[in-house]
Protein backbone atom coordinates (compact mmCIF):
# COMPACT_ATOMS: atom_id res chain seq x y z
CA UNK A 1 0.00 0.00 0.00
CA UNK A 2 1.00 3.16 -0.91
CA UNK A 3 -0.49 6.49 1.08
CA UNK A 4 0.32 9.90 0.35
CA UNK A 5 0.65 12.13 3.63
CA UNK A 6 -0.07 15.85 3.40
CA UNK A 7 0.38 16.56 7.64
CA UNK A 8 1.21 18.33 10.61
CA UNK A 9 1.53 18.28 14.24
CA UNK A 10 0.13 14.98 15.67
CA UNK A 11 -2.71 12.71 14.49
CA UNK A 12 -2.46 12.52 10.79
CA UNK A 13 1.56 11.92 11.11
CA UNK A 14 0.71 9.55 14.13
CA UNK A 15 -1.60 7.87 11.55
CA UNK A 16 0.66 7.52 8.57
CA UNK A 17 3.17 6.56 11.15
CA UNK A 18 1.32 3.42 12.46
CA UNK A 19 0.50 2.56 8.45
CA UNK A 20 3.85 2.99 7.88
CA UNK A 21 5.23 0.60 10.98
CA UNK A 22 2.50 -1.74 9.34
CA UNK A 23 4.70 -1.84 6.24
CA UNK A 24 2.98 1.33 4.01
CA UNK A 25 4.99 3.30 1.86
CA UNK A 26 3.84 6.56 3.34
CA UNK A 27 5.18 9.53 1.22
CA UNK A 28 4.63 12.83 3.63
CA UNK A 29 4.52 15.80 1.04
CA UNK A 30 5.41 19.30 2.99
CA UNK A 31 5.56 22.40 2.22
CA UNK A 32 9.65 23.64 0.90
CA UNK A 33 11.16 24.83 4.20
CA UNK A 34 8.90 22.57 6.13
CA UNK A 35 5.62 23.02 7.39
CA UNK A 36 4.43 24.48 11.13
CA UNK A 37 5.39 21.49 12.53
CA UNK A 38 8.95 21.02 11.45
CA UNK A 39 10.73 23.24 14.45
CA UNK A 40 8.53 22.03 17.23
CA UNK A 41 9.73 21.20 20.10
CA UNK A 42 11.07 19.23 21.86
CA UNK A 43 14.36 19.79 20.35
CA UNK A 44 17.53 17.95 20.22
CA UNK A 45 21.12 19.63 20.82
CA UNK A 46 21.28 19.82 17.41
CA UNK A 47 17.70 21.98 16.90
CA UNK A 48 16.35 19.28 15.14
CA UNK A 49 12.73 18.35 16.51
CA UNK A 50 12.29 15.41 18.41
CA UNK A 51 8.55 15.58 17.77
CA UNK A 52 9.07 16.00 13.92
CA UNK A 53 11.63 12.98 13.85
CA UNK A 54 9.32 10.54 16.03
CA UNK A 55 5.98 11.31 14.23
CA UNK A 56 7.50 10.63 11.00
CA UNK A 57 9.52 7.14 11.41
CA UNK A 58 9.47 4.85 8.63
CA UNK A 59 8.38 7.19 6.09
CA UNK A 60 9.78 8.98 2.57
CA UNK A 61 9.65 12.72 2.36
CA UNK A 62 8.82 15.24 -0.56
CA UNK A 63 9.28 18.45 -0.71
CA UNK A 64 6.87 20.71 -3.60
CA UNK A 65 6.00 24.42 -3.43
CA UNK A 66 2.05 23.83 -2.53
CA UNK A 67 1.59 27.61 -3.89
CA UNK A 68 2.40 26.77 -6.95
CA UNK A 69 -0.55 24.82 -9.40
CA UNK A 70 2.41 23.52 -11.04
CA UNK A 71 3.98 21.54 -7.87
CA UNK A 72 0.05 20.77 -6.73
CA UNK A 73 -0.72 19.06 -9.90
CA UNK A 74 2.85 16.95 -9.39
CA UNK A 75 1.03 16.33 -5.63
CA UNK A 76 -2.32 15.12 -7.44
CA UNK A 77 -0.49 12.96 -9.76
CA UNK A 78 1.16 11.52 -6.92
CA UNK A 79 -1.88 10.60 -4.83
CA UNK A 80 -3.76 9.64 -8.32
CA UNK A 81 -1.23 7.31 -8.85
CA UNK A 82 -1.02 5.74 -5.20
CA UNK A 83 -4.40 6.10 -4.96
CA UNK A 84 -4.54 6.71 -1.04
CA UNK A 85 -4.04 10.30 0.83
CA UNK A 86 -4.41 10.75 4.19
CA UNK A 87 -4.14 14.90 5.31
CA UNK A 88 -5.34 17.67 7.82
CA UNK A 89 -4.27 20.14 5.00
CA UNK A 90 -7.25 22.21 4.18
CA UNK A 91 -8.36 21.65 0.61
CA UNK A 92 -6.16 23.59 -2.18
CA UNK A 93 -7.12 24.41 -5.83
CA UNK A 94 -6.68 20.69 -7.54
CA UNK A 95 -5.78 18.88 -4.38
CA UNK A 96 -9.72 19.06 -3.59
CA UNK A 97 -11.52 15.02 -2.83
CA UNK A 98 -13.54 15.93 -6.65
CA UNK A 99 -10.63 17.14 -8.36
CA UNK A 100 -8.37 14.22 -7.29
CA UNK A 101 -11.47 11.58 -7.27
CA UNK A 102 -12.20 12.68 -11.28
CA UNK A 103 -8.45 11.40 -11.70
CA UNK A 104 -8.43 8.19 -9.38
CA UNK A 105 -13.16 7.31 -9.12
CA UNK A 106 -11.33 4.57 -6.72
CA UNK A 107 -9.73 7.21 -4.54
CA UNK A 108 -9.85 6.56 -0.85
CA UNK A 109 -9.39 10.11 0.90
CA UNK A 110 -8.93 10.57 4.63
CA UNK A 111 -9.38 13.88 5.95
CA UNK A 112 -8.54 15.19 9.45
CA UNK A 113 -10.73 18.50 10.63
CA UNK A 114 -10.94 19.92 13.42
CA UNK A 115 -14.95 19.66 14.25
CA UNK A 116 -17.51 17.91 12.19
CA UNK A 117 -18.60 21.17 9.80
CA UNK A 118 -14.42 21.98 9.24
CA UNK A 119 -13.76 23.92 11.43
CA UNK A 120 -10.10 24.32 13.16
CA UNK A 121 -9.72 22.79 16.88
CA UNK A 122 -6.91 20.87 18.44
CA UNK A 123 -6.31 18.73 21.34
CA UNK A 124 -5.97 21.76 23.87
CA UNK A 125 -9.25 23.67 22.51
CA UNK A 126 -11.36 20.19 22.47
CA UNK A 127 -10.19 19.10 25.60
CA UNK A 128 -11.05 22.13 27.45
CA UNK A 129 -14.55 22.32 26.13
CA UNK A 130 -15.08 18.85 26.92
CA UNK A 131 -14.94 19.15 31.23
CA UNK A 132 -12.14 16.84 31.84
CA UNK A 133 -9.81 19.98 33.25
CA UNK A 134 -12.59 20.73 35.88
CA UNK A 135 -11.98 17.07 37.04
CA UNK A 136 -8.58 16.93 36.58
CA UNK A 137 -5.72 18.00 39.07
CA UNK A 138 -5.51 18.47 43.27
CA UNK A 139 -9.25 18.28 45.30
CA UNK A 140 -8.59 21.40 46.37
CA UNK A 141 -7.90 23.55 43.47
CA UNK A 142 -10.53 25.57 41.97
CA UNK A 143 -9.38 25.98 38.48
CA UNK A 144 -9.04 23.86 35.44
CA UNK A 145 -5.88 21.84 35.03
CA UNK A 146 -4.88 21.02 31.24
CA UNK A 147 -2.69 17.94 31.17
CA UNK A 148 0.59 16.91 29.22
CA UNK A 149 -0.35 14.14 27.21
CA UNK A 150 -2.36 14.70 23.39
CA UNK A 151 -4.98 12.30 24.47
CA UNK A 152 -7.06 13.50 21.69
CA UNK A 153 -5.15 13.37 18.85
CA UNK A 154 -3.40 10.02 19.81
CA UNK A 155 -6.95 8.76 19.74
CA UNK A 156 -8.20 10.33 16.39
CA UNK A 157 -4.26 9.61 15.00
CA UNK A 158 -5.69 5.91 15.36
CA UNK A 159 -9.22 6.66 14.60
CA UNK A 160 -7.62 7.58 11.22
CA UNK A 161 -6.01 4.51 10.43
CA UNK A 162 -8.70 2.28 10.69
CA UNK A 163 -10.85 4.47 8.77
CA UNK A 164 -8.18 4.29 6.31
CA UNK A 165 -8.00 0.24 6.46
CA UNK A 166 -11.65 0.05 5.88
CA UNK A 167 -11.70 2.13 3.33
CA UNK A 168 -9.07 0.25 1.57
CA UNK A 169 -11.06 -3.11 2.46
CA UNK A 170 -13.97 -1.65 1.10
CA UNK A 171 -11.94 -1.06 -2.42
CA UNK A 172 -10.26 -4.53 -2.22
CA UNK A 173 -13.72 -5.98 -2.02
CA UNK A 174 -15.87 -3.71 -4.08
CA UNK A 175 -13.69 -1.58 -6.41
CA UNK A 176 -15.06 1.66 -4.61
CA UNK A 177 -12.88 4.47 -3.41
CA UNK A 178 -14.07 6.10 -0.27
CA UNK A 179 -14.18 9.84 1.35
CA UNK A 180 -13.05 9.33 4.70
CA UNK A 181 -13.84 12.06 7.38
CA UNK A 182 -13.00 12.20 11.06
CA UNK A 183 -12.81 15.28 13.44
CA UNK A 184 -10.98 15.63 16.29
CA UNK A 185 -14.07 16.74 18.53
CA UNK A 186 -16.19 13.54 17.16
CA UNK A 187 -12.79 11.56 18.84
CA UNK A 188 -12.92 13.30 21.79
CA UNK A 189 -16.98 13.33 22.29
CA UNK A 190 -16.84 9.94 21.64
CA UNK A 191 -14.12 8.74 24.15
CA UNK A 192 -16.15 10.82 26.88
CA UNK A 193 -19.55 8.97 26.02
CA UNK A 194 -17.99 5.08 25.52
CA UNK A 195 -16.12 5.87 29.08
CA UNK A 196 -19.41 6.86 30.25
CA UNK A 197 -18.91 10.89 31.33
CA UNK A 198 -21.79 12.24 29.04
CA UNK A 199 -24.36 10.02 30.63
CA UNK A 200 -23.35 10.60 34.05
CA UNK A 201 -23.86 14.00 33.44
CA UNK A 202 -27.20 13.67 32.15
CA UNK A 203 -28.56 11.02 34.56
CA UNK A 204 -26.69 11.44 37.85
CA UNK A 205 -27.36 15.09 40.22
CA UNK A 206 -24.15 15.19 41.73
CA UNK A 207 -20.96 16.51 38.99
CA UNK A 208 -18.13 14.08 39.05
CA UNK A 209 -15.83 15.38 41.76
CA UNK A 210 -12.11 16.17 41.68
CA UNK A 211 -10.40 13.60 42.82
CA UNK A 212 -6.46 14.14 42.54
CA UNK A 213 -4.84 11.22 42.83
CA UNK A 214 -7.88 8.78 43.43
CA UNK A 215 -9.02 6.05 41.32
CA UNK A 216 -12.87 6.95 40.93
CA UNK A 217 -15.28 4.39 41.80
CA UNK A 218 -13.09 1.75 43.59
CA UNK A 219 -9.70 2.39 45.66
CA UNK A 220 -6.86 3.57 44.03
CA UNK A 221 -4.36 6.49 44.96
CA UNK A 222 -0.70 7.30 45.77
CA UNK A 223 1.16 6.74 48.93
CA UNK A 224 4.74 8.24 50.06
CA UNK A 225 7.39 5.25 50.89
CA UNK A 226 10.34 5.67 52.33
CA UNK A 227 12.07 7.10 49.55
CA UNK A 228 9.26 7.96 47.15
CA UNK A 229 5.78 7.35 45.99
CA UNK A 230 3.84 4.58 44.26
CA UNK A 231 0.42 4.51 42.49
CA UNK A 232 -1.83 1.47 44.17
CA UNK A 233 -4.99 0.12 42.14
CA UNK A 234 -7.67 -1.70 43.30
CA UNK A 235 -10.14 -2.80 40.67
CA UNK A 236 -11.30 -6.61 41.73
CA UNK A 237 -12.12 -8.25 45.48
CA UNK A 238 -9.07 -10.18 44.76
CA UNK A 239 -7.17 -7.05 44.71
CA UNK A 240 -7.97 -6.03 47.78
CA UNK A 241 -7.79 -9.76 49.84
CA UNK A 242 -4.43 -9.53 48.49
CA UNK A 243 -3.09 -6.33 49.44
CA UNK A 244 -4.67 -6.28 52.97
CA UNK A 245 -3.02 -9.82 52.79
CA UNK A 246 0.26 -8.34 51.81
CA UNK A 247 0.00 -5.42 53.96
CA UNK A 248 -0.97 -7.89 57.47
CA UNK A 249 -3.86 -5.39 57.57
CA UNK A 250 -6.53 -7.60 56.96
CA UNK A 251 -7.76 -7.77 60.89
CA UNK A 252 -7.30 -3.63 60.90
CA UNK A 253 -9.48 -3.35 57.59
CA UNK A 254 -12.66 -5.99 58.54
CA UNK A 255 -12.73 -4.57 61.93
CA UNK A 256 -13.20 -0.91 59.71
CA UNK A 257 -16.03 -3.45 57.67
CA UNK A 258 -17.50 -3.33 61.13
CA UNK A 259 -17.52 -0.45 62.55
CA UNK A 260 -18.54 1.22 59.04
CA UNK A 261 -20.90 -1.62 58.09
CA UNK A 262 -19.21 -1.37 54.96
CA UNK A 263 -18.38 -4.30 52.44
CA UNK A 264 -14.61 -4.06 51.22
CA UNK A 265 -15.11 -6.20 48.83
CA UNK A 266 -16.73 -3.89 47.08
CA UNK A 267 -16.04 -1.37 45.13
CA UNK A 268 -18.54 0.84 46.05
CA UNK A 269 -17.42 0.56 49.57
CA UNK A 270 -14.07 0.85 48.68
CA UNK A 271 -14.80 4.41 47.03
CA UNK A 272 -16.78 5.37 49.38
CA UNK A 273 -14.23 5.02 52.54
CA UNK A 274 -11.21 5.35 50.65
CA UNK A 275 -9.82 7.95 53.12
CA UNK A 276 -10.31 5.54 55.90
CA UNK A 277 -8.97 2.88 54.07
CA UNK A 278 -6.17 5.34 52.65
CA UNK A 279 -5.30 6.30 56.71
CA UNK A 280 -4.95 2.67 57.18
CA UNK A 281 -2.52 1.85 54.57
CA UNK A 282 -0.01 4.49 54.36
CA UNK A 283 2.00 3.71 57.38
CA UNK A 284 3.04 0.16 56.02
CA UNK A 285 3.91 2.36 52.97
CA UNK A 286 6.30 5.06 54.33
CA UNK A 287 8.14 2.56 56.35
CA UNK A 288 9.27 0.74 53.21
CA UNK A 289 11.09 2.04 50.54
CA UNK A 290 9.84 1.45 47.17
CA UNK A 291 12.14 -1.54 46.02
CA UNK A 292 10.40 -3.47 49.53
CA UNK A 293 6.95 -2.58 48.46
CA UNK A 294 7.96 -4.08 44.67
CA UNK A 295 9.53 -6.79 46.58
CA UNK A 296 6.19 -7.59 48.41
CA UNK A 297 3.95 -7.03 46.08
CA UNK A 298 5.68 -9.04 43.30
CA UNK A 299 3.46 -12.46 43.84
CA UNK A 300 -0.06 -10.98 44.52
CA UNK A 301 -2.31 -9.45 42.26
CA UNK A 302 -2.26 -6.01 43.47
CA UNK A 303 -1.60 -2.90 40.89
CA UNK A 304 0.97 -0.78 41.42
CA UNK A 305 4.06 1.24 40.00
CA UNK A 306 6.87 3.32 41.25
CA UNK A 307 6.35 7.48 40.21
CA UNK A 308 9.36 7.75 37.68
CA UNK A 309 10.64 10.92 35.65
CA UNK A 310 11.25 11.06 32.02
CA UNK A 311 14.81 11.14 33.15
CA UNK A 312 14.30 8.03 35.45
CA UNK A 313 12.63 6.05 32.78
CA UNK A 314 15.04 7.03 29.98
CA UNK A 315 18.36 5.76 32.29
CA UNK A 316 16.72 2.28 31.71
CA UNK A 317 15.19 1.86 28.14
CA UNK A 318 17.41 -0.88 27.56
CA UNK A 319 14.71 -2.87 29.29
CA UNK A 320 11.97 -2.44 27.28
CA UNK A 321 11.84 -5.07 24.21
CA UNK A 322 9.63 -2.16 22.68
CA UNK A 323 13.04 0.31 22.10
CA UNK A 324 15.46 0.10 19.78
CA UNK A 325 18.74 1.63 18.41
CA UNK A 326 18.05 4.33 15.89
CA UNK A 327 20.95 6.59 14.69
CA UNK A 328 18.46 9.37 13.77
CA UNK A 329 20.04 12.30 10.89
CA UNK A 330 20.46 15.27 12.35
CA UNK A 331 19.73 14.06 16.08
CA UNK A 332 22.26 10.97 16.85
CA UNK A 333 21.94 7.59 17.97
CA UNK A 334 19.18 7.23 20.69
CA UNK A 335 16.80 4.54 21.95
CA UNK A 336 13.12 4.86 20.13
CA UNK A 337 9.96 2.66 20.30
CA UNK A 338 9.14 0.25 17.09
CA UNK A 339 5.24 -0.74 16.22
CA UNK A 340 3.71 -1.53 20.29
CA UNK A 341 1.83 -4.13 17.64
CA UNK A 342 3.24 -8.15 18.46
CA UNK A 343 3.06 -10.38 14.91
CA UNK A 344 3.72 -13.75 16.85
CA UNK A 345 6.43 -12.95 19.15
CA UNK A 346 8.27 -9.77 17.06
CA UNK A 347 7.30 -6.20 16.11
CA UNK A 348 8.69 -4.20 13.93
CA UNK A 349 11.78 -2.50 14.99
CA UNK A 350 12.30 1.45 14.68
CA UNK A 351 12.82 3.06 11.69
CA UNK A 352 14.48 6.44 10.79
CA UNK A 353 12.45 9.39 10.26
CA UNK A 354 13.50 10.95 6.79
CA UNK A 355 15.28 14.79 6.86
CA UNK A 356 13.25 17.43 4.94
CA UNK A 357 12.97 16.60 1.05
CA UNK A 358 15.25 13.77 1.38
CA UNK A 359 13.16 11.62 -0.98
CA UNK A 360 11.80 14.24 -3.31
CA UNK A 361 13.59 12.97 -6.97
CA UNK A 362 13.41 9.53 -6.01
CA UNK A 363 9.63 9.61 -5.58
CA UNK A 364 8.78 11.77 -8.64
CA UNK A 365 11.13 9.30 -10.48
CA UNK A 366 9.92 6.31 -9.72
CA UNK A 367 6.25 6.63 -8.57
CA UNK A 368 5.10 9.02 -11.24
CA UNK A 369 6.03 8.50 -14.97
CA UNK A 370 7.58 11.52 -16.03
CA UNK A 371 5.67 13.88 -18.72
CA UNK A 372 7.65 15.44 -21.50
CA UNK A 373 8.31 19.07 -20.08
CA UNK A 374 8.27 18.01 -16.55
CA UNK A 375 11.00 19.53 -14.07
CA UNK A 376 12.06 16.61 -11.73
CA UNK A 377 13.72 17.78 -8.73
CA UNK A 378 17.48 16.45 -7.92
CA UNK A 379 16.92 13.97 -5.44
Amino acid sequence: MRVVELSSFVAAPLGGMTLAQLGADVIRVDQTGGGPDIDRWPLAPSGRSLYWAGLNKGKRSVTVDLRSAADRDVVARLITECGTVLTNAPPREGLTYDELRASRPDLVHVQLHGDRDGGNAVDYTVNASLGFPSITGPETWSTPVNYALPAWDVACGLYLTVGLLAAERHRLRTGEGRQIRVALQDVALATAGNLGYLAEAQLCAEPRPRLGNHLFGDFGRDFVTADGRVMVAVLTARHWRDLVAVTGLAEVAGALERALDADFGQAGDRYTYREALGGVLAPWFSSRTCAEVGDAMRDTSVLWSRYRDFAELAADLHAYPLMGELDQPGVGPHLAPGSPILFGSASPPPSPAPTLGEHTGDVLRTVLAPRVGDAIPPA
